[in-house]
């Protein structure tokens, strides 16, 4: 089958006589099923041996904590919150990097996956005469250097170098591998809280959903902010793609809230293959996924800029929050519709809870593509393997079916919402998704 043919709706999802339910994602043509009574496992890590939590490890559970600020990589930018006002901070210097107190922090990826070295060698690419200026001002003081030359050291004993060719290495050699600490296209917004408030064993860990509607919404317009840094600074970027894995399970490093940014120089296998569907079907957005979840009483919340649904065709149990807006990439959304896929996107953390590890995945159109594709995110639930079936027929099995994850979440929602923990949004049987709302299509076309 092409990539380009089109799934006919009825055979997106279809239950059998025994229950088995067969889906299709409308958009990579990905087969999945939810076989009957593999669903009944309960979700989330186990905590067999909870320890109480140290008050002199208060601030330095681990690297991304507060008290341990020069052990990453210098950082871009901070969000720090006085009172009720929020203000950013941009390269603050090694000296005062506890001055304030940052709630969120837009830091370099130690290990990138996209390395400045892969942009310089590929591209030519140098860095931008701003980015330059931070990188010399920060290594002018004492304490940015040391912190810069320990970081690097470090990155490169991870590679193998050892003392003596550390010690054989130029300053002008050293401080050339800190570049991509600066220029680079990897970053990690890194939220400040390790546990959560009032947390008193090992078990409160602070997630997306511990956090506060507004807390959560400075969180996603932070990254906003640093995607939309992430393209400007460098012309031969593609796509950016934004993700953050909760919990070891997921693929995180620290069991610390925090989300990833790569610039890469493709659009990536998916959008290639959502971009081929709907050049042949430009509203299939509304047709295979927002529309065709309200009509199958899929949808779970719904607030006047966003729509959030249990999705279907996927190889893990996913949610999908859909922006409503006419703007195909995030920093074009207004406050309001940005503020409208936080809450929603909240609300879902909130009610998936703390132990389930998951994968949160950010799509928006890539900057050269003029197709109408909406701004979306999906969060999948890691709670299960694959297998060698999987591997061997391509077909993945789903524990829960689209049905079971709404039911699953739809009383959390209301229970969260009774206790004033998420935004006011409309629930279940409240949301509506009316035909054709996502009038983006028709406004992208003009």
């Amino acid at each position: 089958m092409s990539s380009a043919v089109l799934i006919p709706s009825a055979q997106l999802m279809q239950e059998m006589a025994d229950g088995t339910i067969k889906q299709v994602n409308p958009f990579s043509g990905t087969e999945v099923w939810t076989v009957p009574g593999r669903g009944h496992r309960p979700l989330g890590i186990s905590h067999p041996d909870p320890q109480p939590l140290r008050t002199d490890d208060q601030g330095r559970w681990c690297a991304f904590c507060e008290q341990r600020y020069l052990e990453t990589p210098p950082e871009k930018s901070r969000l720090v919150r006085e009172g009720d006002h929020w203000r950013q901070l941009d390269g603050v210097g090694a000296d005062h990097l506890h001055d304030t107190v940052a709630e969120f922090r837009r830091i370099p990826n130690l290990f990138e996956i996209v390395s400045y070295d892969y942009w310089s060698r590929n591209y030519g690419y140098q860095m931008p005469a701003d980015l330059q200026r931070r990188m010399d001002d920060y290594l002018a003081t004492t304490v940015g250097r040391d912190h810069v030359l320990r970081i690097v050291q470090t990155r490169m004993r991870a590679a193998g170098l050892n003392n003596s060719d550390w010690a054989a290495l130029t300053e002008d050699e050293r401080r050339a591998q800190a570049a991509g600490f600066f220029g680079g296209g990897h970053d990690v917004i890194v939220a400040r809280r390790h546990f959560a408030d009032g947390a008193y064993d090992d078990t409160g860990l602070a997630s997306s959903g511990t956090l506060t509607p507004e807390e959560h919404y400075r969180y996603m317009t932070f990254t906003v902010d640093a995607m939309k840094r992430l393209y400007a600074a460098n012309r031969y970027v593609r796509y950016v793609a934004a993700f953050q894995n909760w919990l070891k399970p997921a693929g995180a490093s620290f069991d610390h809230l925090h989300k990833q940014l790569v610039a890469i120089d493709e659009r990536g296998v998916n959008n290639e293959l959502e971009i081929e569907r709907i050049r042949a079907n430009p509203n299939l957005y509304n047709e295979a996924a927002v529309n065709y979840a309200g009509y199958h009483n899929l949808v779970v919340a719904e607030n006047d800029h966003a729509v959030a649904f249990a999705g279907f065709g996927h190889r893990y149990p996913t949610l999908e929050v859909y922006s409503k807006s006419a703007a195909a990439v995030p920093w074009k959304a207004t406050d309001e519709e940005v503020r409208a896929m936080s809450d929603l996107l909240h609300a879902c953390h909130a009610a998936t809870g703390v132990d389930v590890p998951s994968n949160e995945e950010w799509y928006h159109r890539p900057i050269d593509v003029l197709e109408p594709m909406p701004w979306r995110i999906m969060l999948k639930w890691r709670v299960s393997n694959l297998a060698g079936f999987e591997g061997g027929t391509k077909i993945y099995l789903n524990t829960l079916s689209p049905t079971t994850v709404r039911d699953r979440v739809v009383p959390r929602l209301y229970e969260l919402r009774d206790r004033g923990r998420i935004a006011p949004m409309r629930i279940a049987t409240e949301a509506k998704c009316e035909p054709n709302s996502l009038r983006y299509i028709e406004q992208l076309r003009h």
